[in-house]
């Protein structure tokens, strides 16, 4: 009776990772809606992040609706046009990314947020654990390309470059002041922030390039899925970083032998 137990247990997980799993949202955002009430287990209603299920025995719901595991992964590549939200509807009415995905029945949302007025690749995907390693993947590159209002310095490239850590060039044969920027998405905002700061507003902003996915020639409203080759590339670009974020495992200092007090011969 007891072994029947444990068994049954070992099949319940989060719910967040069944969530996820299932293609509704990232782990991250799987927790909101878990936190906000929109989540039943067999009729009631959970906000509990460490509430566990089991997703072929239990009836899980989602604002409800009921959840229905996606069988088939998709990896999606979008080149986002400027005043698109990067999320799959808008309470305020915007264009949204919903309205670039003809022909893809899963369910699939976007990793990472690229903004309303920029423009560039998204990736997007129905496979919830990929994309809770690409968020936590702080230092994963990003390149961009970005039009000033006004040309950069050499010394204002080099102390950009030490206090934000991005790689910048100028990208020659535009008449405007392009630049190419190379650096990790918590950085980007900082980056903004200080060309702001420095009298040189951002004007436009493309995203070109997510570690090894490259936007290319892909047409702006497009979409198209990843190759098998490319998916591969981006695991083994997060098992890098995964890594190199790893702390290393304290060695143990030698145990020294106990020395005990010699008796007293009285």
């Amino acid at each position: 009776m007891c072994c029947g137990l444990d068994a049954a247990n070992a099949m319940e997980e989060r719910l967040q990772k069944i969530i996820a799993r299932a293609g509704i949202a990232s782990r991250r955002r799987a927790e909101e809606i878990i936190s906000s009430g929109l989540v039943t287990v067999n009729g009631r209603v959970v906000t509990g992040l460490g509430t566990k299920a089991d997703e072929s025995r239990d009836h899980i719901k989602v604002a409800g609706k009921l959840l229905r595991p996606e069988t088939e992964r998709v990896y999606l590549m979008l080149h986002k046009p400027p005043e698109f939200v990067s999320t799959l509807s808008d309470p305020e009415g915007r264009p949204s990314l919903r309205d670039l995905l003809h022909g893809i029945p899963e369910r699939v949302f976007p990793v990472g947020r690229l903004e309303y007025h920029s423009s560039g690749l998204v990736f997007l995907t129905n496979d919830g654990d990929l994309a809770n390693r690409i968020l936590q993947a702080h230092h994963l590159p990003q390149t961009y390309q970005l039009k000033l209002k006004t040309l950069l310095t050499f010394a204002e490239i080099e102390t950009l470059a030490r206090t934000t850590g991005a790689r910048i060039s100028r990208i020659r044969g535009k008449d405007a002041p392009w630049y190419e920027i190379t650096l990790s998405d918590a950085r980007r905002d900082a980056l903004r922030n200080k060309l702001f700061q420095t009298g040189h507003p951002v004007e436009k902003m493309k995203r070109t390039r997510i570690a090894n996915l490259e936007l290319d020639k892909l047409v702006a409203g497009h979409h198209r899925p990843l190759s098998p080759a490319e998916l591969v590339a981006l695991k083994h670009k997060l098992d890098e970083i995964a890594a190199v974020r790893k702390p290393a495992a304290r060695k143990r200092p030698e145990r020294r032998p106990r020395r005990f007090p010699r008796k007293s011969s009285n």
